[in-house]
């Protein structure tokens, strides 16, 4: 999976934690680095830290382009 092409893009996320719990997360990515990436969680509002190998699935946001 490669995510850093969204590095400044809002995605959703379907990620499982170590405890097995699954939730759904809209977040900003901000960095990727070592197997994790650092986002801003829109859904807890809160920076977060996630493992690149705990995503399920990344659905990216699409991009909107304004013409002037």
């Amino acid at each position: 999976m490669d995510i850093a092409k969204y590095i400044g893009r809002t995605v959703e996320v379907i990620y499982q934690n170590d405890k097995g719990d699954i939730t759904q997360r809209k977040v900003h990515i901000n960095k990727v680095t070592n197997g994790c990436i650092r986002v801003f969680c829109m859904t807890a509002n809160a920076p977060r830290s996630l493992k690149i190998n705990s995503i399920l699935a990344i659905n990216p946001k699409p991009v909107i382009k304004r013409v002037i």
